[in-house]
């Protein structure tokens, strides 16, 4: 009888679990999930050169290499008895069956606003009584997104909860490439003076973050 093919997952656990043994790879050996972090965070701006460049084969290997950061951490928490491949693979399963009740389920949605809505009410509801549960309409934005993205979450998260108005004002309103124009500027200036854009204005989110939860606390006080 021919012998079944190893799927391709179970080949890169065992490859996983090969490295870290006592006679694997001495640098794999040494690692631990802070070590990994920042290997994670290259991962995936390298996937997403890929996707920009309409590579499909170098998309290949990145992903392989994003999947990997996955089952070797995977590889970790088996370690040590607190998770493995397949507790991950289920628990993301059961997330997204629990968030799509338009597809698994009864609920009815016409909009793609109504499945964000449900998403977000569901979301919230999922992590009421523990630790990580979101009182604030401002809770869930990454600490570590780049300033100007975590930036753009902030006013988003803001102006839903209508902390922040609709509009911004300006002398004149810029077009997308005068506003692109603009930012480089204001990076070119800094570096230019010595300072880095990206702390001055992880910074001042900060302070706006800290400044709109005491008006949200305010609000729901009033």
């Amino acid at each position: 009888m021919a012998r079944k093919k190893q799927s391709g997952i179970d080949r890169l656990t065992e490859i996983a679990a090969r490295l870290r043994a006592p006679d694997g790879c001495p640098w794999d050996r040494e690692q631990d999930h802070m070590t990994l972090r920042e290997h994670a965070i290259e991962e995936v701006y390298e996937l997403i050169d890929a996707i920009e460049a309409n590579d499909e084969p170098e998309m290949i290997e990145e992903l392989g290499d994003m999947l990997f950061q996955v089952v070797f951490h995977c590889q970790l928490g088996h370690e040590r008895g607190a998770f493995d491949f397949d507790k991950i693979a289920h628990r993301i399963s059961d997330k997204l069956v629990n968030r799509h009740p338009h597809v698994f389920g009864d609920t009815k949605v016409n909009t793609v606003a109504d499945v964000l809505t449900n998403w977000e009410a569901i979301k919230r509801a999922e992590k009421v009584g523990t630790q990580h549960e979101r009182p604030s309409s401002l809770d869930g934005i990454p600490k570590h997104l780049p300033a100007l993205q975590r930036a753009e979450k902030l006013v988003k998260k803001a102006r839903k909860a209508k902390l922040l108005d609709g509009k911004v004002s300006t002398k004149k309103a810029p077009s997308k490439k005068e506003l692109a124009e603009h930012l480089f500027h204001l990076a070119a200036y800094a570096q230019q003076q010595g300072w880095s854009a990206e702390t001055l204005l992880r910074e001042e989110v900060k302070r706006k973050e800290k400044a709109l939860r005491k008006l949200e606390l305010k609000s729901a006080k009033a």
